[in-house]
Formats: structure tokens, C-alpha cells, sequence
């Protein structure tokens, strides 16, 4: 498996004006998606499948949100065969998990962590199952 950069995150104290700014600045196509308990806007930076993936080689989209925490900083998702295994081995080599194994219903598995270095990173699981 490419263990390849898969999803990013924007975290924006105002939304809207980072919706603006990004789709202004690049043309990308930001939309709010419907979420219970969290405002979420999907950031298409290439052209999508009807399941949502991108159909150009390399292509990456991903996400802007209300920020959760005033320290909080942009993230990457990278690809992975297993949260679980991925995040032992990070943890093993001195991460630490910021947020545990959760489900994106229909989609897959997410972990966040921080590396050693105290940087921001995810691992992604697809698994349409995950519920």
C-alpha cells in the first residue's frame, strides 16, 4: 500500500471567511456538509468519483472546520492498512494519540496524532463498513 497523503484539515476560527478566502485564492470548490455536532465543509482541490475520491493521479481534497481548540493546526491524513497496527507503531516510536480510533460512518477510520516532535498527523483507514 502507498502510504501517501490522503485528506487534509483547516481548522478556522471564522468559516466563512476562510471558505472565501480559499476558494478565491484557488479556486477550490468548498462546500458545508451536512454533520450532526460539527460544522464541516468538504474542500474539493481536484474533480471527485460519485463516491467523493479524486479522479486525477495524486490528487488530494479534504476538509475545513470550526476550530475545536485554540492551539489547533492544520492536519494530514495518510493512508494506512490499519489504524489500529499504525497506531501502535507510532506510539512505539514516541508518538502519542490525541485522538483515539474513530469511525467516519460509510467511510472508514481515523486516528490523530502528535509525533515527537509535537506535530499533528492522522492515519486513515478506508473501510465503507466502519460504522
Amino acid at each position: 500500500m502507498n502510504h501517501s497523503v490522503v485528506h487534509f484539515e483547516i481548522p478556522a476560527d471564522d468559516p466563512d471567511k476562510l471558505v472565501a478566502f480559499y476558494g478565491s485564492l484557488f479556486g477550490w470548490q468548498i462546500d458545508k456538509m451536512p454533520s450532526e455536532g460539527m460544522e464541516y465543509w468538504g474542500i474539493r482541490t481536484v474533480p471527485t468519483d460519485d463516491k467523493g475520491m479524486p479522479t486525477e493521479p495524486g490528487g488530494i481534497n479534504g476538509g475545513l472546520m470550526r476550530r475545536q481548540a485554540p492551539a489547533q493546526r492544520p492536519i494530514n491524513y495518510v493512508n494506512v492498512e490499519s489504524v489500529d497496527e499504525f497506531v501502535g507503531k507510532a506510539k512505539a516510536l514516541g508518538a502519542s494519540v490525541m485522538v483515539e480510533k474513530s469511525p467516519v460512518p460509510g467511510m472508514g477510520w481515523f486516528a490523530q496524532l502528535i509525533d515527537p516532535q509535537g506535530n499533528p498527523f492522522a492515519v486513515w483507514q478506508t473501510d465503507m463498513s466502519a460504522g
